[in-house]
């Protein structure tokens, strides 16, 4: 784990606690040090599972670097999970980390227990890809668990790791509306907070990447007052028909 936070006795409690739980942890004090031992780990080093990012930084704000990794060119950096840490509080704030590609985030202060009981959630969901299941189909759309990587006509779609895991809970329950609360229990293993919007943001990043007109998705379908709902094959199919019928 690699731990960026300006705070030394954050720092220290939280790389003592996570080291008695069989976690390998390394901190950095700013955003530039970070990166340098982000880039060392992919150049030689032993790589990151997982970066947990302080959103206010003495040099870089933390949203800024998330957003700088995302579209870093190296694939393991650009797909590096990131639980964000913030002391501001503000849903705002959240929600942008989440818009940016944080794939879960934490308020200070914190329970050092809660910390580790997302990163286990944040890694087991990587690891479920390596179970080899077959890739799920529809129409056009191919979700790729193994590879981790959604295809429309055969082209990558650019995904969090966090939207992906998404986007799959919603595929495998095609033909079926799913609560924000069901889905975030799915994600996250636990309660969705009050006034959570993280799903809402989410969809619709999966939207932008996956539809053809992510104003009128034909794809993941918003069921009012419920929640979400992934077209089902028979949906799919019949509105691909429809689109490929002459005007």
């Amino acid at each position: 784990m690699l731990l960026v936070d300006d705070d030394a006795a954050l720092a220290r409690l939280v790389s003592e606690y996570l080291g008695e739980a069989g976690f390998a942890v390394e901190c950095a004090g700013d955003g530039a040090a970070g990166l340098a031992a982000l880039r060392r780990g992919e150049r030689g080093g032993k790589p990151f599972d997982l970066l947990i990012l302080d959103l206010m930084l003495p040099d870089t704000d933390g949203l800024e670097l998330c957003k700088r990794l995302r579209g870093d060119t190296e694939p393991a950096l650009a797909a590096l999970p990131i639980v964000m840490l913030t002391a501001r509080g503000e849903e705002t704030d959240r929600i942008v980390g989440l818009e940016l590609g944080a794939d879960d985030y934490l308020g200070k202060p914190f329970h050092p227990r809660e910390l580790l009981a997302r990163m286990r959630a944040v890694l087991r969901r990587g690891r479920g890809a390596a179970r080899g299941e077959a890739p799920l189909r529809f129409g056009r759309l191919e979700i790729d668990r193994a590879a981790r990587v959604a295809r429309v006509d055969g082209e990558e779609r650019p995904l969090t790791g966090h939207q992906f895991d998404l986007l799959v809970a919603l595929a495998e329950s095609a033909g079926r509306v799913l609560s924000r609360d069901a889905l975030m229990s799915r994600l996250r293993g636990r309660d969705l907070e009050p006034f959570d919007r993280s799903i809402d943001v989410h969809v619709s990043r999966i939207r932008a990447a996956l539809e053809d007109d992510p104003a009128r998705p034909r794809r993941i379908l918003t069921v009012r007052g419920v929640g979400y709902v992934f077209a089902s094959r028979q949906d799919e199919e019949a509105a691909e028909g429809e689109r490929s019928q002459p005007e």
